[in-house]
Order: C-alpha cells, then structure tokens, then sequence
C-alpha cells in the first residue's frame, strides 16, 4: 500500500507542513524511522527522535513547537493517538486476504459462507455453521456444528469455536482462543468420586468485542455465557460458564471469573485479578491488578484492590502501615523497655 503525505493528511482531517507528495507504505517507531515509513509523536519523551527520524512523514499535534528543524514532512492532527489508530487500521485493510474458501479448506456441504469472506487452507466449518459477509477465517481454524459468526470478523490460525455458539459483528478472536469449552461442572459423588454435569448451553458473543491469545470462554451449563457488546479481552483469560461480561468492559491478562458471576458493564478489570462464582460486579467498578474479590460489589463506579480486595483508599492507607511493621515492632519493644525502666524507678 502506497499513500501519500496528502491523502494521509485529508484521512485524519489534520494540517500538513512539507512535501504533499511523498509516499510512505507503512508505519514505523519514531526511533527506528526509514525513509517511505510514517512515524508518530504522542510522547514529549520521545522528542529527541524527531529531529533524528529517517521517517518520511511524521505524526504530531497540533501544538507541537519543534526545537530544531525536522526534516519529515509534518502532519499535525488534533489527536495523536486516536490518528495513530485510524492510521493503523488503514494499513491493516490492505493485509486482507482473497475472498472465497481455499481448496485445502474443509467446508461441509450444508454450511453457509458468504461469497465475500474468506476461508484459508486447513480451516474446517462444519455442518449446519454460518459464516457472514467479509469475515476472515484463518488456518486452522476450527467451526463447529451450527456456530454462527456474523460479518466482518476476523479468527486468526488455531481458534476453536465448539457447536452452538454465536459470535456477532466485527469481533476479533486472536490464535487458540477457545469459546464453547465444557464448563467446570463436577458433582460430588458419596464415594468421593465427581460425577460430570453435562454443559448443554453455549458461549454468546456480541457485536464489536476483542479476545486475546489463549483465552478460553466455557460454555454455559444451561443457557448463555455472554460477552456483551464492545468488551475487551486480554490474552490468558478464563471466563467460565454462565458469567456475563458487561458492554464496554475491559480484562487485563491472566484474569479469570469463576461461574455465574455477573460483570457490569464499563467495569476495568486488571492483570492477575480474580472473582469468585455467583457475585455480581456493579457498572464501572474497578479492579486493581491482583486483587480477588469474593463479594458483590454494588455501588457503582468503585475502586478495589488486595486480596480480599478493601476499597482502594483503605488498601492504600493499610498497606502503608503494612509496610511499617517491622520499624513499628521495633519501636513498641523500645517503648516497652522504657516503661519497664520507669516503673522500676518508681
């Protein structure tokens, strides 16, 4: 893809400064510019590359002040990350594979594949699935019996989607991404052994949501897990059966949320954080990295953190204590010797 400063610069509605014509065919790191490349400026600690990038087109804001002459051609915009990021999905278009089913695919005859998605070399869809317009099916990628994915998606090589589920538009699963796994349903038997409790729903996936690498969804045991419209998953994450993930939630890596529990939507969730089963998590609340919650939290837009998780000015004020204890020992055993010494004297 080759576009140039100009077409850039009307793209993102920004204000160029330099040669209108010259070309770039991809991004690049501001420290690591080459010529033909379009690098951005959003960090003033990064400012010192500017003057040295070998980038062809340079990114910055509107109230950017250089320091010394730069050679890149300039566009300035209102916002530089939220330019960065149509910029980046204007590269990745032009990546897309070729529409239609690729011979070494495995399609079965009572499928459905819209003429215009794509469907690699070694992917299997199996029978009765549904596959929508410009979705983008990667090798192998497994399809189960009756799935149904909407349009303009994207399975990227190795993502398992068991029978019966649904995935909307626009979503994103990234490699071994797992959606319909069997929920963690054992029942106790009276000779100590666990008896499998069959997992019979599936896993519903809304419009517009991103899963990372490696992040596994069970299916429900009797109706849905859901994942609402706009959320975002990290990679490494457990969602087990019959959770529900709120619209416009984001999960950090390595989190994980036990069955049935219910998170709002808006809700951040950090890296390592854990949630018990059958709890509900009220909108926009806020979960430090690590931190376990083991009850509802229900006003909404609050912050937790530790393991129970304390409400995070609390967490704060303790853990400066915490801290201390050591120094603060030792100060109680000195004052226990002057006490001891006073009341001898007296």
């Amino acid at each position: 893809m080759q576009v140039t400063a100009q077409q850039l610069c009307d793209l993102l509605q920004g204000t160029l400064e330099g040669d209108p014509e010259v070309s770039v065919s991809a991004p690049s790191k501001i420290e690591e510019g080459r010529p033909g490349t379009i690098s951005f400026l959003g960090n003033p600690k990064y400012e010192s590359y500017a003057y040295t990038t070998a980038s062809s087109i340079l990114l910055v804001s509107r109230d950017f002040q250089p320091a010394e002459p730069i050679k890149s051609t300039l566009i300035r915009v209102d916002d530089v990350y939220a330019s960065v990021a149509i910029l980046l999905d204007q590269f990745g278009q032009s990546q897309e594979q070729e529409a239609g089913v690729h011979a070494d695919a495995f399609v079965d005859e009572s499928a459905e594949v819209h003429t215009t998605a794509t469907v690699a070399r070694f992917a299997i869809i199996e029978k009765g699935a549904k596959i929508g317009a410009g979705t983008i099916i990667y090798p192998q990628v497994y399809i189960g019996e009756n799935v149904t994915i909407g349009e303009n998606c994207i399975l990227f090589p190795g993502v398992k989607v068991y029978r019966d589920c649904v995935l909307g538009d626009h979503c994103i699963l990234h490699s071994n991404v797992v959606l319909g796994s069997d929920g963690f349903g054992f029942a106790p038997q009276a000779d100590g052994t666990f008896k499998k409790v069959p997992q019979l729903g599936n896993v519903l996936v809304e419009n517009n949501v991103e899963i990372g690498a490696n992040t596994v969804i069970d299916r429900a045991t009797m109706g849905s897990t859901i994942i609402r419209a706009g959320a975002k998953l990290d990679n490494l994450i457990q969602i087990a059966h019959n959770v529900e993930i709120g619209h416009n939630t984001v999960m950090a890596a390595q989190s994980g949320v036990a069955g049935s529990t219910k998170v709002g939507k808006n809700c951040l969730i950090g890296g390592q954080a854990g949630l018990v089963g059958h709890i509900q998590l009220a909108d926009g609340t806020k979960v430090q990295a690590q931190s376990g919650i083991n009850k509802p939290i229900k006003k909404p837009g609050t912050a937790v953190y530790g393991s129970p998780a304390l409400a995070y000015n609390d967490y704060l004020r303790s853990y400066a204590v915490f801290r201390r204890l050591p120094a603060l020992q030792q100060e109680l055993t000195e004052l226990r010797k002057k006490l001891a010494e006073l009341e001898k004297k007296s």
